[in-house]
């Protein structure tokens, strides 16, 4: 089960342009992230998102990790259903989310894209990566163009060199992107790349004003 830290506007999303959904990383949790809200998405509700799996004290996945870079589909899949409940069940019906989501996170952020694009304004991919196996929504995807931002430090050893060159093939085939290398950054996020997230953001809410 999927449980959440909600910001105080959350329950007026359907009023908003969009919602941002923040989504953690492996083995973190859901205060992991909305510390970015201020930088990244202010005067926007938002919902950070406990993963449902358990590693440990205040540590989470979304899926477990197998080959690193190349997770199996079906606990990806799992995943993704479990986070659309969580929209269904505590989102207005009219509003539309952004995702964004670090490393794991930044997956299941594509993963929601790829499956109801028509709920997603926009994707923020922090660090992350793309799932090998096609979905629902890859040839929709196609001809849509949806914008996407992807940003990854150019020292992150975390992702693999197969992962990045499949994201960045099946983000250039699919979506109107925009990709950042940010030189000196590991596995993390820095203040030039929650800049760049901020003018995504902003720009997608005010096409969905």
């Amino acid at each position: 089960m999927i449980s959440a830290r909600l910001s105080e506007a959350v329950g007026a999303a359907g009023d908003a342009p969009v919602a941002v959904l923040f989504l953690h990383g492996f083995g973190s949790n859901e205060d992991d992230l909305p510390g970015l809200a201020p930088f990244v998405a202010p005067g926007l509700p938002w919902a950070s998102l406990r993963a449902p799996i358990t590693l440990g004290p205040s540590s989470h996945a979304w899926f477990e990790i197998s080959t690193p870079g190349d997770p199996a589909p079906e606990p990806v899949v799992a995943a993704t259903d479990a986070i659309w409940e969580w929209v269904d069940t505590n989102l207005p019906e009219a509003a539309a989310v952004l995702p964004i989501g670090f490393s794991q996170g930044g997956l299941m952020a594509t993963q929601l894209l790829r499956t109801r694009p028509e709920r997603v304004a926009g994707t923020v991919v922090l660090g992350g990566f793309v799932l090998g196996a096609g979905q629902p929504a890859d040839a929709l995807l196609a001809e849509t163009r949806p914008p996407v931002f992807w940003g990854r430090g150019e020292l992150d050893a975390v992702i693999t060199p197969d992962a990045v060159a499949r994201t960045a093939a099946w983000l250039s085939a699919h979506t109107t992107l925009q990709a950042r290398t940010y030189p000196g950054l590991a596995h993390g996020i820095n203040a030039a790349e929650a800049a760049d997230v901020l003018t995504f953001v902003a720009q997608v809410a005010s096409v969905r004003a």
